[in-house]
């Protein structure tokens, strides 16, 4: 195929617009959520706006926030990641999705606990304890506090504020952040979930804590206002992990939360091109679109030749890839939505030159641009 052919065809597949209730987006393109410790208190300040604003006129169609603490004591473990909630970083908040909507961009918040990956005595909130379903870490210690059903009630309350806020203030939806073996994600994975109760068990009873937040989020929202649910098998430094073997569990782990009110699942990989279960090609976004029939967004190493882990590791450039491959599975409407992340650090500008045909021109990434990450 041509150049000229090839930048015809990414064009074609991926400036197609996508509607999911109130929201249309202009093309096939997100923002990933990538953490930054660029708040400092909690609050977004300008350059936070500016920071999103910039890939909203290079081209994205939507931007999912960085992760944003929701309002309980035990959500966070920095006070230079933001808040979803209080006066000041929600004035911030309306003045970054502002400034992309005006930069032609739709943008969502993710909305962030996590769980007991927080350490004792970390900001913004020293003095709370870290808690999860069981007390028990990523490492399998027990270096926190149980959940009691009074802390379950006060996050999903916490969560569904959030929610509302992100209506009144202009956003385009939310997103969940349910993976990667934050708080929700804790509640989902067997390993960290050793609860007797409603909560724990078998994989309907472990998913109840994440429905009932998307429950709790959907009543306190418009009906149309799309709710995203990310999700993930692997968790930090437990990149084997896995919530679900088989199809079959997958389904069984993702049809109550579509009943609950979810609208899109985004399904976290380290690299988008592989199969998830044996015997079909489709990756983990492309089964929660075949189980659910919801949209689905793919994320996982999109233009890039190395996954971040391996960046981060051995210091080694991540090489531009071309996404041919990638364009076959949307056009085959695998999935819905592409999600790209540190190939958006590198060049803020990468949408529109993928848009038009230009991969010459896309700058590749280097293990120093992950400094505006974690």
């Amino acid at each position: 195929m041509s150049s000229s052919s090839a930048a015809l065809r990414a064009s074609r597949i991926l400036r197609r617009p996508m509607n999911v209730g109130s929201l249309t987006v202009a093309n096939r393109i997100v923002m990933s959520p990538m953490t930054r410790e660029f708040s400092p208190d909690g609050v977004p300040r300008a350059d936070v706006a500016q920071y999103y604003a910039r890939r909203a006129a290079g081209g994205v169609g939507l931007i999912i926030t960085e992760g944003t603490y929701i309002d309980h004591p035990s959500a966070g473990d920095s006070d230079r990641v933001p808040r979803f909630h209080g006066e000041e970083a929600l004035a911030g908040w309306a003045q970054v999705a502002a400034e992309v909507h005006r930069a032609g961009a739709k943008i969502i918040p993710q909305l962030w606990h996590v769980g007991m990956v927080r350490p004792p005595g970390a900001p913004p909130f020293p003095e709370a304890a870290p808690m999860g379903p069981s007390g028990i870490g990523l490492d399998g210690s027990r270096s926190g506090q149980a959940m009691t059903q009074d802390d379950v009630d006060a996050v999903i309350t916490a969560y569904a504020d959030a929610a509302g806020a992100a209506e009144g203030l202009g956003f385009d939806g939310i997103e969940l952040h349910a993976g990667h073996g934050y708080l929700i994600d804790q509640f989902l994975w067997e390993y960290t979930n050793r609860r007797s109760d409603r909560y724990g068990g078998d994989l309907a009873s472990r998913v109840r804590f994440a429905a009932e937040i998307v429950a709790a989020c959907r009543e306190a929202v418009a009906p149309d206002f799309p709710i995203l649910f990310r999700f993930s098998q692997w968790k930090a430094d437990h990149y084997d992990a896995r919530l679900a073997e088989t199809p079959e569990e997958l389904e069984a782990l993702l049809t109550p939360l579509v009943e609950a009110g979810v609208d899109v699942f985004h399904a976290s990989t380290r690299r988008y091109w592989r199969p998830e279960f044996d015997g079909s090609d489709l990756n983990l976004a492309g089964w929660a679109k075949k189980l659910t029939g919801k949209p689905a967004i793919t994320v996982g190493s999109v233009g890039l030749s190395e996954d971040v882990i391996a960046t981060l590791e051995d210091g080694k450039q991540a090489r531009v890839a071309g996404i041919d491959k990638l364009l076959d599975r949307l056009e085959g409407d695998e999935f819905d939505l592409v999600a790209v992340g540190r190939a958006l650090l590198a060049d803020p500008e990468w949408a529109e030159k993928i848009l038009a045909g230009r991969m010459d021109a896309v700058v590749p990434h280097t293990a120093e641009q992950l400094d505006v990450l974690h």
